[in-house]
This record gives C-alpha cells, sequence and structure tokens, in this order.
C-alpha cells in the first residue's frame, strides 16, 4: 500500500486499522459497531483500490470463490420466494469477502500493527474473566446486571447468553497471537496462561455447552497438529480439567447443565420437554425437530432451498412441520440451513470449503509424520478457530447471522497474511 499525504493514510491505513483491532470489544457490545466497521473497512479499501488502480488484491481464488458464492446468494434472493431481508443480506454480504482481503492487506503492509488486535483482545478477555468470576460468585456483574438464569453467566452480553459463543471462537486468534508478543518461559506469558486457563473454566460455567464443546475441538486440534504447542496447550487443558472438576464439587450447578441436564434432553426426559415415549433425541427434541423439518424442506426444495433466511417463513407449513417446536429463526445446524435455505447449489460451496480445509490438515499431518509441516504453529491456531465452524455434528447459531459472520470470518484475514508473510513463516 503507497500513501502521497498524511490524510490518505489516516483514511485508508489508520482508521482502518483502528476499527478492526476494536473489533473484540465492538463483538461485546453487539453487532451494530462491528458490522458498522466491516462496512466502513471495506468501503474505503475499495475506495483505495479505485483511487489507485491496484486490482490485484482481489486477484485470487479465494476471492474468485467467495464472489461466486455472493452471486449465487443473490440470485437465489431474487428467484426463490422473494423477500426484502434476504435480499439485503445476499446483496451485502460481499463485505465479508472484501474486509478480509483489506486487513490481509493493512497487516501485510505492516505487521507490527497486529499487536493493536492482540492488547485489545487481552483486554476483554481479562475484563470478560473479572466481570465472569464476580458475576459467579456474587450473582451480579460488575455493573450490577442480574441474570435470571441461575446456572449460566452472562457478564456484559446480558440477555444474549453468548458469553461462552464470544471466548471460545476468539480463543483460538488470542492463542495464536500470544506467539509473536510473549516467549512461553516468560513471567509475562505465565499470567497470560492463566488468563487462557480461567477463559476456558469461564465458558464451562457460562452454561453455553457448544462453546465448551468448540473450546475443546479446538484444544484437540492444536494438540495434534501443531509443532512446538502440545506440551502448553496440554498443560492449559490438563489444568482447566482440573480446575472445573474443584468447581463441580463446590457448585455442581454448571456441571448439571452442561452435562446432565444435556443427557436428560437427548433422553427427552427434560422437565421443559416430556416425551411419553422416553425417545432418544439429537441434542434435544427441539433441536431433532427443526433437523426434521429443515431435512424435508430440502427434500422439496432440492436444486435451490427455500431461499436465504427463509427457514423462519415455511417451518410452520403442515408439510414441513414435526411439531409445534419445529419453528424458529433458523434449524440450529449450519449444514441443515444451508441445504434447507440454499439447496444443493449452496450446499456445495460449503462442501469445497470442507474437502480443502480436510485436504490441507490431511497434507499437514503426513507432512508432520516426516518431520516438515505444511502450517506453521500460528496457522494451526487460526486453523481451529475455522474447525470449530466447520464442525457437522453440533447446534450452531444463524450461518446469516451478522454477529456470527463477523467473528467467523476474523480467522480468514489472519491466515491470509501469515500464508503470504515471510517473516512469521518460520514461527
Amino acid at each position: 500500500m503507497t500513501f502521497n499525504s498524511i490524510q490518505e493514510k489516516i483514511i485508508f491505513y489508520i482508521l482502518p486499522l483502528i476499527l478492526f483491532s476494536l473489533m473484540p470489544f465492538f463483538l461485546i457490545t453487539g453487532p451494530f459497531l462491528s458490522d458498522l466497521s466491516i462496512s466502513i473497512i471495506s468501503l474505503l479499501f475499495i475506495i483505495y483500490c479505485i483511487k489507485k488502480k491496484t486490482f490485484f488484491y482481489f486477484k485470487n481464488r479465494y476471492f474468485y470463490f467467495f464472489l461466486i458464492l455472493c452471486i449465487y446468494l443473490i440470485i437465489n434472493s431474487l428467484i426463490n420466494n422473494f423477500n426484502l431481508d434476504s435480499l439485503k443480506i445476499s446483496v451485502f454480504y460481499i463485505r465479508y469477502g472484501i474486509f478480509v482481503i483489506a486487513i490481509a492487506s493493512l497487516l501485510t503492509f505492516n505487521s507490527e500493527s497486529i499487536k493493536y488486535f492482540f492488547f485489545v483482545v487481552l483486554i476483554c478477555f481479562t475484563a470478560l474473566v473479572l466481570d465472569g468470576f464476580y458475576e459467579y460468585f456474587t450473582g451480579a456483574n460488575i455493573l450490577g446486571y442480574s441474570n435470571n438464569e441461575s446456572s449460566r453467566v452472562a457478564s456484559f452480553f446480558g440477555n444474549e447468553k453468548i458469553l461462552g459463543s464470544y471466548i471460545s471462537r476468539l480463543w483460538p486468534i488470542f492463542f495464536g497471537l500470544s506467539l509473536f508478543f510473549f516467549k512461553q518461559k516468560n513471567k509475562s506469558y505465565f499470567l497470560l496462561i492463566i488468563i487462557f486457563i480461567l477463559s476456558e473454566v469461564l465458558i464451562f460455567i457460562s452454561g453455553d455447552r457448544t462453546a465448551f464443546f468448540n473450546i475443546n475441538l479446538s484444544a484437540i486440534f492444536v494438540i495434534l497438529f501443531s509443532r512446538k504447542l502440545l506440551k502448553v496447550r496440554l498443560i492449559i487443558l490438563i489444568c482447566t480439567i482440573l480446575l472445573l472438576g474443584v468447581i463441580s464439587m463446590i457448585n455442581p450447578t454448571a456441571k448439571q447443565r452442561v452435562f446432565d441436564y444435556t443427557i436428560t434432553q437427548m433422553k427427552g426426559n427434560a422437565e421443559r420437554q416430556p416425551d411419553e415415549n422416553n425417545s432418544i433425541y439429537i441434542f434435544t427434541k427441539t433441536h431433532t425437530h427443526h433437523y426434521i423439518t429443515a431435512y424435508r424442506m430440502y427434500l422439496d426444495n432440492k436444486i435451490l432451498g427455500v431461499g436465504v433466511k427463509n427457514f423462519r417463513k415455511f417451518c410452520s407449513d403442515d408439510k414441513y412441520e414435526v411439531s409445534k417446536l419445529s419453528c424458529a429463526s433458523h434449524p440450529h445446524n449450519t449444514y441443515l440451513q444451508i441445504l434447507s435455505e440454499t439447496g444443493l447449489i449452496g450446499f456445495f460451496f460449503l462442501i469445497i470449503i470442507l474437502v480443502i480445509f480436510c485436504k490441507n490438515i490431511i497434507q499437514h499431518f503426513i507432512y508432520k509424520l516426516k518431520g516438515r509441516y505444511l502450517f506453521n504453529d500460528f496457522e494451526i491456531c487460526i486453523l481451529s478457530g475455522v474447525a470449530i465452524y466447520l464442525w457437522p455434528i453440533i447446534p450452531t447459531g444463524n450461518i446469516f447471522s451478522n454477529w456470527l459472520n463477523i467473528i467467523m470470518i476474523l480467522n480468514l484475514p489472519f491466515l491470509l497474511w501469515s500464508k503470504n508473510s515471510i517473516k512469521f513463516k518460520k514461527t
């Protein structure tokens, strides 16, 4: 990137960098500020490329793939059970791809700028850990917000109940970036380890079962595929498990929600979901009925699905509805949502991503057995975050939700930057 004046540098570099660095904080406040930041960064980057006539940033196969996906979503929204909300999502989905290219370019221009993002994440995690445990022991967070569910901790997220989701999804980035700023035998790194352990414990006491699964999936991924992180990641995991054991003995509420209540729901015996036949369900009776409804939609609309974000519109139709539990804003599974709302064509894009991911990870593992590595340890941390979104058998949020999309794509600019960076190839 080149700038002809201070004004240009402020507009096209410093402002986007500030907005990007504050993204972890914006995500705590909700989707508005984070989505606004992504839109501003994308718009400024387009203006910069037009002004400088530097369109080579977009000349890569990943962006072409994303562009084709966006075009399909727009066409699908226009011709398939049209609604304005669906079209709006599809038209502006391109901003995520532009954002990834923009941030990767900013980091390549000045790799040292990555430290600002890291320290904002560090501050956010520290604040959430302090506030979350304060709420756990006192019943209300530092701001006085009292959670109406005694088995869950929400911290600054309040009624949203996404504390666990936030931590589990940003944890791989946070852990990976720590490799650049703290040496493992440094005293400061020891304090960072404590934050890592307490943040994992906080996921457990938040009562978010999906987030608890995700953080453990990420841990196993790093342990299996990293070069030098096995020991430290294993120590963090073991310390977390031991601390969870102590907490569960002192106060079994979180343990009852994460483990006992989950088993009860899968058997159909949960208090809020009684089942006379004592059937076995996929996670819960509600989830199972969502999944069956989504699958029925797919069978009736195999090629195009029912349209982007249209599950909520058709879930109450007699030919799709299983019970009064069938309806929700989305089917709570990414694969079934893509299949039911965008059909086989949309599902094909997801499968391509999954196949590429698995191919590269298998290749990396084979290389590792031979003493070579396809990805460095930082990239493995980021890929462990990507694995969370690609794992098929787990309840998920709405794939077309702004908040979920933003926190998901934050992995990609770091991965793209690292793969293109000579400096960090040796890490």
